[in-house]
């Protein structure tokens, strides 16, 4: 049998530029990202490790505001994006290629670990998360955005019975194409698993609260202003923040 292996996106480069970045739901999700880093962007000299980087929004913002990042990605193609873009804003960083548990044995521990929209894709998503997590100062913070699976279940489940026995039998986790991640996690998991490693959650987001259930019909009726005033307005609110398409969770070491 095939050993399972992170998801490389050298492959999808341009698709992700596409439909992740270049849309209003990546522009919302960068926003609620650097609202919910604002308070760390504001301190001075932080050595950030922006882990599985992608294109490296975040980090670049980070290194606008005089902080000191190192970037890593398994996507060679990725990587080259993101150095390009550091490039052009006249910027220095340390990049890296390779996936972020095999580089963390050699490098330091850092005041702020950035692992964005990564876990889902990885073969073994916990284990890596220790591996990353193990790289955060103690009294330094870990910013991880990731998938997640109660909006994957919900959404599923609403497009009809067809897909029930699939949720029922978890036959759907797995199955990831192209920008489908194969293994969305559970907020309250994650939060669990990292409160056991000594981490306190400072903030929990709720990345696209309602956007993301309603049909192409409805949202091409709707005022996407007022649509995202409601997603700002209960985005941070228990219950509501544990059914975003994406979780961002700020968490401190002790």
């Amino acid at each position: 049998m095939k050993k399972p292996a992170d998801r490389n996106f050298d492959n999808l480069v341009h698709k992700f530029e596409k439909r992740v970045y270049d849309t209003v739901k990546g522009e919302w999700r960068l926003k609620l990202l650097k609202e919910d880093l604002d308070h760390l962007s504001q301190q001075s000299h932080l050595n950030v490790w922006d882990a599985g980087c992608g294109f490296a929004q975040v980090s670049q913002w980070l290194a606008e505001a005089g902080h000191q990042v190192t970037l890593c990605d398994l996507s060679k193609k990725m990587l080259h994006k993101a150095e390009q873009n550091f490039s052009e804003a006249k910027l220095n960083a340390d990049f890296l290629h390779g996936a972020a548990q095999d580089l963390a044995p050699e490098l330091p521990e850092f005041d702020l670990v950035l692992f964005h929209a990564v876990l889902e894709w990885l073969a073994t998503p916990l284990e890596t998360l220790k591996t990353v997590a193990n790289k955060v100062k103690t009294g330094g913070t870990l910013s991880l955005l990731f998938y997640n699976r109660n909006a994957f279940v919900y959404t599923n489940v609403l497009k009809g019975e067809w897909r029930w026995q699939f949720i029922l039998e978890d036959a759907y986790i797995g199955k990831g194409k192209n920008l489908t991640p194969p293994n969305p996690q559970f907020p309250h998991e994650v939060i669990a698993t990292l409160e056991s490693w000594g981490f306190e959650i400072e903030m929990q987001t709720g990345i696209r609260v309602f956007h993301d259930y309603l049909n192409p019909q409805v949202l091409e009726k709707s005022d996407s202003e007022e649509l995202f005033a409601l997603e700002y307005q209960y985005c941070r609110m228990p219950t509501y923040r544990d059914m975003g398409r994406y979780i961002h969770l700020v968490a401190k070491k002790d």
